[in-house]
């Protein structure tokens, strides 16, 4: 089992779809351990960024991060990293395969609603990010069993 970073993009935010991708992650099996909503400072950004603070468009990666608050979330469950990669889609929302979130919601390689953690490794150093640890809450729901087998919750 392992948590992820989600982050639900002022794209999302601006277009009121922010309900219905965290009730996809849900009925999917993910468990919302942790979700706030947050306004991201350049600083947080360019630390975020990193890679791609050299980048022509850079600047305006930037005004679109920043362009509203994003709600930014820690999922939990089996393969949750590879799991929330195959459900967000193609970076490009016009690459991105329908039934996707990116492929049902974006028509933008920028603009596209959402960033997920690409690794086991990123989203623990992402995770210290953009939570404090009394923000993230270790819980099992009942659910949990008639959710995955015996074997998966270990």
């Amino acid at each position: 089992m392992e948590t992820t970073l989600v982050i639900l993009k002022p794209s999302a935010v601006l277009h009121g779809y922010v309900g219905q991708i965290v009730q996809r992650f849900q009925q999917k099996g993910l468990v919302v351990r942790g979700m706030k909503m947050m306004q991201l400072s350049e600083g947080l950004l360019r630390e975020h960024y990193a890679h791609l603070v050299d980048r022509p468009f850079f600047p305006f990666l930037l005004r679109s991060m920043q362009a509203s608050p994003v709600i930014v979330m820690a999922l939990w469950g089996k393969d949750a990293v590879e799991v929330v990669r195959m459900m967000t889609g193609a970076t490009n929302g016009r690459k991105a395969l329908p039934g996707t979130i990116r492929g049902d919601f974006s028509v933008s390689g920028q603009e596209n609603i959402v960033h997920a953690s690409d690794s086991i490794e990123n989203a623990e150093i992402e995770l210290k990010r953009f939570f404090k640890p009394d923000e993230i809450f270790e819980y099992i729901p009942s659910s949990i069993v008639y959710t995955y087998e015996p074997d998966e919750l270990k």
